[in-house]
């Protein structure tokens, strides 16, 4: 009886899980088609302020930081780095900034107020001060953009309704000594992460929350949403930010540029920390949502039915029909949007990766601990606290 039971209740999360599948398609779709439909090149170009908050020298940094520099944009733009201290490490790479493009408007920015639990916040708000145009564009100091970025993104304002423009991402691991756990990370952007953004677009008929990778706003649409201020206590704050700017009465736009971000090369630790950040980050900022993400995993809960079922002819149809959904949602997304390459070398892992992501689903649940760059914080409510070291 009790086998029956499971039987029944996996199927139907199976099926579920397919129902889902297909939704993240027609998103894909949608996206695709608003995509070819926008005219990026529409002329409007405001004079921008990219915002860096950095903290040491990451793997691919210079690479990334070039790239903004090397920006074919027709209005004016400036870099304004933060720093906690002078003595970072990151200063040498942006004084090499600095000596290599000497045409590009670079500031560094000494923060030296904490102002709450989240450093990168609290160095945005102090950044902000010394920005010197209307629009500013945040994005972490790892990502690496193509020569058109700007362009594509700020084309996005031409609508005065529109408070912020985010942009979809993809995850990049090193060409040579990737470990698995890096290419599990990079994987699950692209084929689950994304998706879903996707999915969530096309059900809520727009988003209404901001992706980290590109965070571009008016300072009236900040202030509006009550500026960056509230946010040092924050752990999603790029979510926050966009969530805040939407319910003031803003569009938020997903912008037509797919930009890069490096993913470490992790021992399985380090994954499992940053994996249940990012799950228990979702869990407080998307409460509902987060409650269904469960059944989005349609691979692992078709493969249970089969042991369940005693492997059942039935049940090895309805795994084969969710791995063909699943396939397609990787191959449409993955490569079809975000243009990652890495998905079909790294294919084969799909449903290793689902299983993660379910077990990481439910490990959520079980706590409000996560680590942040190698300190423990308390999440509760999507604010941070931290843990008292123990002895």
């Amino acid at each position: 009886m009790v086998a029956v039971v499971v039987e029944g209740v996996t199927a139907l999360l199976a099926l579920a899980g397919g129902a889902y599948l297909v939704l993240a398609l027609w998103g894909a779709r949608d996206f695709n088609r608003a995509w070819r439909a926008r005219d990026v090149n529409a002329g409007f170009a405001p004079d921008v302020s990219i915002l860096k908050p950095v903290k040491g020298v990451d793997h691919r940094m210079f690479e990334g930081l070039e790239s903004h520099c090397r920006q074919r944009y027709a209005g004016r733009f400036e870099i304004v780095f933060g720093v906690s201290s002078l003595d970072d490490p990151a200063v040498a790479e942006i004084e090499r900034l600095r000596e290599e493009f000497p045409e590009c408007a670079i500031k560094l920015v000494e923060c030296s107020e904490r102002l709450g639990t989240s450093g990168k916040v609290s160095n945005l708000v102090q950044m902000l001060r010394e920005a010197s145009f209307e629009f500013v564009l945040i994005n972490d100091s790892d990502i690496r953009v193509g020569p058109h970025y700007l362009t594509r993104v700020m084309a996005g304002f031409s609508d005065a309704k529109v408070g912020m423009v985010t942009a979809p991402y993809r995850g990049m691991t090193a060409d040579r000594g990737a470990t698995l756990w890096t290419k599990l990370e990079a994987l699950g952007i692209a084929t689950d992460f994304f998706p879903g953004v996707l999915a969530a677009r096309w059900l809520e008929k727009g988003i209404r929350f901001g992706l980290g990778s590109t965070l571009a706003m008016r300072r009236e649409s900040l202030a509006k949403a009550g500026g960056l201020e509230p946010l040092v206590e924050w752990l999603a704050d790029d979510y926050e930010m966009g969530a805040r700017i939407a319910a003031a009465g803003y569009r938020v736009e997903l912008a037509p540029e797919v930009v890069e971000t490096t993913v470490p090369a992790y021992a399985y630790r380090g994954f499992a920390d940053h994996q249940l950040r990012w799950a228990r980050s979702t869990r407080d900022s998307r409460k509902v949502g987060y409650l269904g993400l469960g059944i989005t995993y349609a691979l692992p809960w078709a493969m249970m039915t089969c042991v369940a079922s005693g492997f059942a002819l039935w049940s090895f149809t309805l795994l084969s029909v969710v791995a063909l959904a699943r396939v397609a949602v990787a191959l449409s997304v993955g490569v079809g949007v975000l243009r990652d390459a890495q998905v079909l070398r790294d294919l084969w892992l799909l449903p290793v990766r689902d299983c993660f992501g379910l077990a990481f689903w439910l490990w959520s649940f079980a706590g409000d601990t996560v680590v942040w760059r190698g300190e423990r914080f308390r999440l509760k409510d999507g604010q941070l606290s931290r843990v008292a070291s123990e002895g």
